[in-house]
């Protein structure tokens, strides 16, 4: 069977806030949330007949605010305020804290769905078809500004011996879009063949999207790229991606062993002789390839033995002791 999704719960938190907006763990959720359906449950019984659609409870460090939607508000207020102070007596005595009820008209009860379900539900109770009932509704919240609407009756319906579900609808309802504002409400009918529940939503539109600002482009001039080659441009290849050492060239320095002569004399023993413009060439990891080295040679000009994982697919290089260049060394690396 298909699995249904509460179309407030599943935009909670998207485009639609909590209706108990306050925090609190422990021990003392537990006791704020059995004041807060006691509370609910005694708005619910004390205003059954001033179409009460919704009721919000906002909590600080020493006072409680309530927030009555309902189509009457003069039933809530009552005369000269009488049945409003009686009402904050009661929550005032169940959380004992200081309460402020704050009482919004809605305007239009045709558009919304706990409204037009509990208003099915008067209709089942007083023996109306329910066909009727269902379709008149779909009727007012259609001309009243709706964009989509669908009822749905379930239970002994007709006076029948087995339960069945019935359900109409107008316009179109799209329960998938999040943006979707689709109200939902739920009422029963008790009759004296059974419970009949009786589900709406109301498609009213779709929610108003952020407004996003778009960040200013950066000046131009104020950043000069690095230019392709230089150590800026291997240093930034280098933080990017650290897969290997960076070569490192230094093709001025002038490598002198055993300190005997001074670089530049040409004198020096046969084992420390002066190597000019030797450079450390090794294969080029991927990050120097990423710095702008596509294309470009680089012309090495090592002696000896080199390691096979430097060069992958060259050439193998001669043996130690033998003159000449390998092969491996000789001529151009390709990046």
């Amino acid at each position: 069977m298909g699995q249904k999704v509460s179309p407030i719960g599943f935009r909670l938190g998207v485009y639609r806030n909590w209706d108990a907006r306050w925090f609190a763990s422990g021990p003392e959720y537990t006791k704020l949330l059995q004041e807060d359906l006691a509370m609910r449950q005694l708005i619910t019984s004390r205003l059954r007949n001033a179409s009460v659609a919704r009721i919000e409870t906002e909590r600080s460090a020493n006072q409680l605010t309530v927030i009555i939607h309902t189509a009457k508000p003069g039933i809530v207020i009552g005369r000269s305020g009488a049945s409003v102070d009686a009402l904050r007596d009661n929550l005032e005595r169940i959380s004992g804290k200081k309460v402020r009820v704050t009482i919004q008209e809605i305007k239009t009860p045709e558009l919304d769905a706990q409204l037009v379900a509990e208003n099915v539900a008067n209709q089942l109770e007083k023996r109306i078809a329910f066909r009727r009932a269902v379709k008149q509704s779909v009727m007012r919240s259609m001309r009243a500004g709706a964009k989509g609407v669908r009822i749905q009756v379930s239970g002994r319906l007709g006076d029948g011996d087995m339960s069945r579900r019935e359900w109409d609808r107008d316009g179109r309802v799209p329960l998938h879009t999040l943006r979707a504002e689709i109200d939902f409400g739920q009422a029963e009918a008790k009759t004296t063949f059974g419970q009949i529940g009786v589900s709406a939503w109301i498609y009213r539109g779709d929610y108003a999207e952020p407004q996003v600002t778009a960040s200013p482009p950066p000046e131009i001039g104020s950043e000069r790229p690095a230019a392709i080659g230089s150590d800026a441009a291997v240093v930034e290849a280098e933080a990017a991606t650290a897969e290997g050492p960076l070569v490192v060239v230094d093709e001025t320095a002038e490598m002198v062993s055993d300190g005997s002569q001074a670089a530049g004399t040409g004198q020096g023993s046969q084992g420390a002789g002066r190597r000019r413009g030797r450079v450390a060439c090794e294969r080029r990891s991927r990050s120097n390839r990423q710095a702008g080295c596509q294309g470009q040679a680089v012309a090495c000009q090592g002696y000896g033995r080199r390691r096979p994982e430097d060069d992958e697919g060259s050439y193998p290089a001669k043996a130690d002791g033998e003159a000449g260049r390998s092969r491996a060394g000789r001529g151009r690396l390709r990046c």
